[in-house]
């Protein structure tokens, strides 16, 4: 019971640590987010992966499972001082994991704000807008000349490959956060399947222990049932015998 209070232990520490770093990765996101996003100079903002929120919700996972199998150990000690003190073990651990719960739901539904401003203020920057010039003429006497014709054309150019380039670095980015996603759900299935594995093979260990146990028991109850039936012919033969010899005592004496 002290090993499922150690690793109960263990996993409630990690998981503190784990929401810390999720908590200042999506603030420092949304003070990014706050600044001028038109600004060429400013950085990107440091995103946070699916596959971040996917360990955690698979250390929860675990997490619930190790109390479980402290509460389970817990009703069965004979001792009542340590049932008592694991239990109020058992309440903190309960009381805790509510709180992670309830953090991470937190930390997701900021984290989806902070990637709806991010995307709102990207689709905002990308608005395409028309320049006035200062002499509205300045087009049409440009059109004549051969390099005014040439400058206008490799400037449509460049205003219609921006647009694809913006669209394809936009492509790529939900691509990658999809990937994480989906990466994030396999950790999470991996871990499931490995909790699972564990708990099959622990399940097969006990059913061989109590299918040795039931065999020696059937060889026990075997043994005494032969051994029984030994004693009663045993029982017969001397009734049988002290019969005769009632008899013969009486045939001879009178």
């Amino acid at each position: 019971m002290n090993t499922s209070f150690n690793s109960a232990l263990k996993q409630s520490t990690s998981i503190r640590k784990e929401l810390s770093v999720l908590a200042s990765a999506i603030n420092s996101s949304n003070s990014s987010n706050s600044s001028d996003p038109s600004d060429p100079n400013a950085s990107a903002p440091p995103t946070v992966s699916p596959a971040q929120f996917g360990t955690l919700s698979a250390s929860l996972t675990a997490f619930t499972r190790t109390v479980d199998e402290y509460n389970a150990l817990a009703r069965q000690e004979l001792n009542p001082a340590k049932q008592e003190k694991a239990y109020d073990r058992i309440r903190n651990f309960r009381t805790e994991l509510g709180e992670f719960r309830a953090q991470f739901d937190a930390l997701k539904t900021a984290r989806d704000d902070a990637a709806h401003q991010m995307n709102r203020a990207e689709l905002l920057g990308r608005r395409p807008y028309a320049q006035t010039p200062e002499n509205p003429y300045a087009a049409s006497q440009g059109g004549g000349a051969g390099g005014g014709g040439g400058t206008s054309t490799s400037g449509g150019g460049a205003a219609t490959a921006e647009p694809c380039r913006q669209q394809s670095v936009a492509f790529f980015s939900s691509t990658n956060s999809a990937l994480d996603d989906y990466i994030a759900r396999g950790q999470a299935v991996l871990g499931d399947l490995s909790s699972q594995r564990e708990m099959l093979k622990s399940t097969q260990r006990k059913m061989y222990t109590v299918a040795n146990t039931l065999g020696v028991s059937g060889d026990t109850i075997r043994m005494i049932e032969r051994r029984a039936r030994e004693d009663k012919w045993i029982f017969w033969a001397c009734v049988v015998v002290f019969v005769l010899f009632c008899w013969l005592v009486l045939h001879y004496l009178r």
